[in-house]
């Protein structure tokens, strides 16, 4: 079941819904007013598709080649970055809750009840489908002959790509209380990276689900199951050397990518992730507030604190510019610098996940479905 608790789902099992501060009697917070500046390059939007509501869930287009995939309600759509033409649309019957994912010509989604669909990249036609163990989360990976999903009650699923069959199945216990957006994933190298509720990021062999390292980036501290919740967040992020993720209530650390051996950390919360680029880590916090970190020593550069109480996404590292949206609809362009606002668009609907980039420009999803993809010069 689900609890709203800091304007985030949190998933507790054996307990009924719970109303006042973690529900549907909470007053939201007035987000900030947007602070005036002179815009310094041209956001412009390119287009604009629709695939379906997100009910809730934290779903987030991928690029594949020259196409976007996108997810919502029950359809999955690709579209063409060029020009937001649509080359196809399937409707699946299942409300998804993860996708989309893509990778070894599959594209990938998964359903509330557990449900794991492959799609066919070319034809967007149903390839298989198998049931997991419980409701499908966040980002789905192909390898070569793996197809990777996870799934809510903590389980790491490896899939055969032909099939769907079960090739391998990495488990972990869970803390009573997690946030809805925990437990992201990412593979390089023939190594895949994954974060935990609890605090824990791992590195697993992709091919046969083996643990290679176990690293902590924070550590749950408090008297009541909330005060101790302290997952990782978003999908990790990497480079050549190291690898670094983020917790609520915790901190921002970096690990070296052969053994996890801890580079640096400090101490920080975010409930939505972080970034990466040449110079820098960018987080953004659980105040709203993004933090860019030079990624090799930690220390903090420049702090941009003028988004407080909108619901502000993961950053996006896009070369001169860092990009994150909001739960008010509005995009923001800022310096990769010094964080000073450099444009600025509205997109409709809330968004609440990071930005993608999708080689010319970026994209956002928001919770009503619309794919909005967008240029900068």
């Amino acid at each position: 079941m689900r609890l709203i608790a800091l304007g985030l789902a949190l998933a507790l099992s054996g307990c009924s819904t719970v109303s006042g501060w973690f529900g549907a009697g909470t007053v939201k917070a007035k987000p900030a007013e947007l602070v005036e500046f002179k815009p310094t390059i041209n956001l412009a939007e390119a287009w604009k598709n629709e695939t379906g509501d997100a009910g809730g869930y934290l779903l987030r287009p991928q690029l594949e080649g020259s196409d976007v995939l996108a997810a919502g309600g029950g359809r999955v759509e690709r579209i063409a970055v060029a020009n937001g033409t649509v080359v196809w649309k399937t409707d699946t019957g299942v409300k998804l809750s993860a996708g989309a994912g893509a990778g070894q010509g599959l594209v990938l989604v998964g359903g509330g009840k557990g449900e794991m669909l492959a799609l066919n990249l070319d034809s967007g036609q149903l390839r298989w489908k198998v049931t997991l163990t419980s409701e499908v989360t966040g980002q789905l990976l192909a390898v070569p002959g793996i197809v990777i999903a996870r799934t809510g009650d903590g389980n790491v699923h490896g899939l055969d790509a032909a099939d769907g069959s079960k090739k391998w199945l990495y488990t972990r216990s869970l803390p009573a209380l997690s946030l809805r957006g925990s437990g992201g994933m990412v593979v390089r190298d023939d190594v895949m990276y994954a974060g935990f509720p609890g605090g824990k990021l791992v590195a697993l062999n992709p091919a046969n689900g083996a643990q290679l390292w176990e690293a902590t980036v924070a550590v749950p501290r408090g008297a009541t199951e909330l005060e101790r919740v302290a997952d990782v967040m978003g999908n990790p992020v990497l480079d050549g050397v190291q690898v670094c993720a983020v917790a609520y209530q915790g901190r921002v650390a970096c690990f070296d990518r052969r053994n996890g051996s801890l580079l640096w950390a400090r101490d920080t919360s975010s409930n939505s992730g972080l970034a990466i680029d040449e110079r820098n880590v960018y987080v953004t916090d659980d105040k709203d507030a993004v933090t860019a970190y030079d990624k090799v020593s930690g220390r903090a550069g420049w702090r941009q604190d003028k988004l407080a109480r909108r619901q502000v996404t993961a950053p996006l590292a896009l070369g001169a510019w860092v990009v994150v949206a909001d739960g008010e609809g509005f995009v923001h362009v800022l310096s990769s610098d010094d964080g000073s606002f450099v444009a600025r668009a509205k997109v409709g609907s809330s968004v609440h996940t990071a930005p993608v980039d999708i080689g010319p420009g970026f994209a956002v999803q928001t919770t009503k479905g619309s794919i909005v993809a967008f240029r900068l010069k």
